[in-house]
């Protein structure tokens, strides 16, 4: 089973997924403004690749986002196309507009 912790600052943030207490990959972001934040870097460690970790920690991130009235700028190419694949995760993306 895949746990992700969120770590969180005034400026930047994390989403750090374990599996069995081992360090599987990290989702890094940048705020922009109070309303919304950048997710700038996805990595997972080499040994879970293809375990959804990634997705995962977009999940969360996403989860975050929802609970707390913010939006998302997805800049990392993982981030990215994993929002485009699932449209029902799209309500957190900044409009275009707004950007």
């Amino acid at each position: 089973m895949i746990e992700v912790k969120q770590n969180n600052d005034e400026k930047h943030g994390n989403f750090e997924a374990f599996i069995e207490g081992n360090s599987a990959g990290l989702m890094t972001y940048t705020w922009a403004g109070e309303e919304r934040f950048i997710i700038d870097h996805t990595e997972v460690d080499e040994a879970y690749n293809g375990q959804g970790v990634g997705k995962e920690m977009l999940l969360a991130a996403v989860d975050f986002a929802r609970k707390n009235g913010k939006t998302i700028i997805p800049l990392c190419p993982f981030a990215k196309a994993t929002f485009q694949k699932h449209e029902e995760l799209q309500d957190v993306l900044v409009n275009q507009t707004q950007a």
